[in-house]
């Protein structure tokens, strides 16, 4: 039984998380994406909200659970017997930041694996950075992401807003 792991931020989860998610789902037995808690950014959600939402967006996957992490991906993906790191490409400049943690990733472990999926065409343009700029501007997102994402987005930055 192959189980990888799919880490990342997740704030929020879109649609190119999932198509990577749903991919990946069909490739190996098991998929857990890793939702991780203190990224070197500053985040709109809640470690709790984002695994929550993407739970919501992958429920449809059985062979696909959401967990939150902290530390260091490769220490997660042992810990949980994962053999690989999933992660998406969208645009050549993805790839250049992929290897090196690849590289970084198998020097600190190099019993776990890294596999890279090309984004689908429609997804290309598509970020986590871009669903929030276009959102907090009052955009419509709901062809970027789940409509209880597209909730949430809009709940978060009303309650923003009214903080401000």
């Amino acid at each position: 039984m192959t189980k990888v792991v799919f880490p990342g931020t997740f704030d929020p989860i879109h649609f190119g998380h999932i198509d990577i998610a749903t991919r990946s789902s069909k490739l190996f037995d098991e998929v857990v994406v890793a939702v991780y808690d203190k990224p070197l950014k500053n985040l709109l959600f809640t470690p709790e909200m984002r695994i929550e939402l993407a739970r919501e967006a992958l429920k449809h996957l059985p062979n696909v659970q959401v967990m939150g992490y902290s530390g260091l991906t490769v220490s997660f993906a042992e810990t949980i017997g994962a053999r690989a790191i999933v992660r998406g490409l969208r645009v050549f400049s993805d790839f250049e930041l992929e290897f090196r943690m690849a590289l970084a990733n198998r020097r600190l472990l190099p019993e776990i694996d890294t596999i890279a999926l090309i984004t689908t065409e429609e997804n290309t343009f598509l970020s986590a950075s871009t669903v929030k700029e276009i959102a907090s501007l009052g955009g419509d997102v709901s062809s970027m992401v789940p409509e209880h994402v597209n909730r949430a987005l809009k709940v978060r930055y009303q309650a923003l807003e009214n903080e401000n």
